[in-house]
């Protein structure tokens, strides 16, 4: 099965505040997220995680891939640079790419960091992934909630745990009714 999660931070003490997550510290975070992620994925699971691993943690990022189940594919972010400069960690990637185009469940997902205004195939029917605005509602957003086949893949909208495609379009309405 594929999943999908963006901008999970692991180790980032700030990103609890930015994105108003329901911990009480980093430690409290990563242990809580890396406990749903493993509860929910099964080791031939492939995970995007759709930009922004870790920033800022005192941990290297192996520790947190090490502990995660499934094959890992990491589409890259803005504050990946823990993992790109870090031979040990991009090892334990399936893949590393900054943009990538892939199937799932007879739909065509173009998966980006950032939101695209257009993408592979967007006027055809094809799908968009991304991360990058967490849950922030500005003017980004606005503009990406009128792209009907975008699906923001935020670890704050996604109950910080990797969702499949199915449950990224139900996530995604959910939020745009709240």
């Amino acid at each position: 099965m594929n999943l999908y999660i963006a901008d999970l931070h692991f180790g980032h003490k700030n990103v609890i505040n930015f994105d108003h997550r329901p911990f009480s510290d980093v430690e409290e975070m990563d242990r809580i997220m890396i406990s749903l992620w493993n509860g929910r994925v099964q080791p031939e699971d492939d995970v995007y995680i759709i930009g922004d691993f870790c920033y800022r943690s005192g941990k290297d990022p192996e520790w947190y891939l090490n502990q995660l189940m499934g094959k890992k594919h990491l589409i890259l972010g803005n504050h990946d640079r823990a993992v790109t400069e870090n031979e040990n960690a991009k090892s334990l990637f399936a893949s590393i790419h900054e943009l990538q185009v892939i199937a799932d469940q007879g739909e065509e997902i173009c998966l980006c960091h950032y939101p695209l205004a257009e993408w592979y195939k967007s006027r055809h029917g094809s799908w968009h992934i991304y991360g990058h605005i967490h849950g922030n509602r500005d003017e980004v957003y606005d503009f990406m909630r009128t792209r009907e086949r975008a699906l923001n893949a935020a670890a704050c909208i996604n109950n910080y745990m990797p969702v499949s495609f199915k449950e990224l379009v139900r996530n995604n309405k959910a939020f745009r009714r709240a």
